[in-house]
């Protein structure tokens, strides 16, 4: 693999089961207990944002404790230590990369510990529980929170600014991703087309595993610093 000057990389809930945090769409996942259908559209909020709310405040709860792996912690290394351009882009709503380091980070899909406003569009930091009577810092309307996650139906955030990364890059790494979730399961595509060296990092084969020009398959925690070491040797 030549030397790369600009850099994408995609993270995906594998880099934090090993965290304790656990995947939507494996055998154990969240979506094997209930329905997302319930808690993950828009029509789901407004037919019980109660419930709805309720689930993300108990996700919310959940990562008191919960540390960022070496995984999360090689990337911060990454990106401290590279030269070039670097973009790292996570599918994930939990903080683990920013508690580990990494700044040059897009959310793509939201952040559990944020609030968006119906009523005015504010986004705010929200680290406790949200209720109805919960108000917005911005216009101070009451019940009209909702957690700042993209639910399915709704758009992806800064896609303008991921697909303009994945046009300069030279090299695509995939992390931990599954490849059923679109549009990141097109990013691969994009990335090759555009010229970029691509590669999978991740316990299994993907969905999309045979777009990439090369892989290395185990446990994020193993894998993930030793590529960051080698780049960082070269760079």
């Amino acid at each position: 693999m030549p030397l790369p000057s600009s850099i994408v990389i995609l993270t995906g809930a594998g880099i934090s089961v090993e965290s304790g945090i656990p995947s939507f769409r494996d055998k154990s996942g969240l979506w094997s207990m209930v329905n997302w259908q319930d808690y993950a559209t828009p029509d789901a909020f407004a037919r019980d944002p109660g419930r709805v709310r309720d689930f993300y405040n108990k996700r919310r709860r959940a990562m008191a404790g919960v540390q960022p792996n070496a995984a999360h912690h090689a990337l911060a290394r990454l990106e401290a230590g590279f030269r070039g351009d670097l973009l790292l882009v996570t599918q994930n709503i939990d903080d683990l990369h920013e508690a580990a380091g990494s700044r040059r980070l897009v959310h793509m899909h939201g952040e559990l510990g944020s609030a968006l406003c119906e009523a005015c569009g504010m986004r705010s930091r929200w680290p406790g529980d949200m209720t109805v009577d919960s108000r917005c810092p911005q216009c101070e309307s009451a019940g009209r929170l909702r957690p700042d996650v993209v639910w399915f139906g709704e758009m992806p955030y800064q896609m303008d600014r991921i697909y303009r990364a994945l046009g300069e890059a030279d090299l695509f790494v995939a992390i931990g991703t599954s490849g059923h979730v679109y549009p990141a399961a097109d990013f691969v595509e994009e990335a090759r087309l555009n010229g970029a060296h691509t590669l999978e990092l991740n316990l299994e084969p993907s969905e999309t595993a045979a777009s990439f020009a090369e892989a290395i398959h185990g446990r994020a925690t193993e894998i993930v610093p030793a590529f960051v070491d080698r780049l960082l040797e070269t760079s």
